[in-house]
């Protein structure tokens, strides 16, 4: 059996609950604060917090150009939420911000509200089966515009909330906030063996 090391980006936000979610996979993973500790692992998760501050710890702890690097390389990337943010080419109303331009995406941050107006709801994603999955809304973003490149996986109210790049997948909600682990699988799907 193949043995696979997942990273998942510690910096801030739900970095924990995504580590839970591999554990139910049988994945292995590992926290990711220092660019040395992207060594020998074989996917990377973003998860969602606060992608301003997420952006400017990157950039501090000298993490930005390695995740860049990687991405370029192929290495498979999660983004969810804050993740999805990050992994974006452009943010409505926000050029200052330092993103990783990984995906050919443009995102409009909490764009379905503030922390009042989260809220959950079913969603079918063809990729994972006939059942809905549940998702799970924080003051999440949403895609503007994607290119002809971009895979779109799943819209809700006509906006699009979960698309898939290549070795990339950016998701506008909380996947690992739900008991539902058929994301996280599709992810790990991803991870060349």
């Amino acid at each position: 059996m193949v043995k696979i090391l997942i990273g998942v980006l510690a910096l801030q936000g739900a970095f924990r609950e995504h580590q839970k979610m591999f554990e139910y996979c049988g994945i292995k993973t590992v926290q990711v604060r220092m660019p040395e500790q992207l060594n020998n692992i074989d996917a990377l998760v973003i998860p969602g917090g606060e992608s301003t501050t997420m952006s400017k710890l990157l950039v501090e702890y000298d993490l930005l150009n390695p995740i860049i690097e990687l991405g370029q390389k192929g290495l498979p990337i999660m983004g969810t939420c804050a993740g999805l943010v990050l992994l974006a080419r452009e943010i409505v109303n926000s050029n200052q911000q330092p993103v990783l331009q990984l995906m050919d995406i443009k995102v409009k941050r909490n764009a379905f509200g503030r922390q009042r107006e989260s809220f959950e709801t079913d969603l079918d994603i063809t990729e994972l089966g006939e059942l809905p999955l549940r998702a799970v809304f924080i003051r999440a973003p949403y895609v503007v515009s994607a290119g002809e490149n971009v895979k779109v996986l799943s819209s809700f109210k006509n906006k699009i909330i979960c698309v898939e790049q290549q070795n990339l997948i950016g998701v506008a909600f909380h996947p690992e906030l739900t008991k539902d682990i058929r994301l996280h699988r599709y992810f790990i799907n991803k991870i060349p063996v």
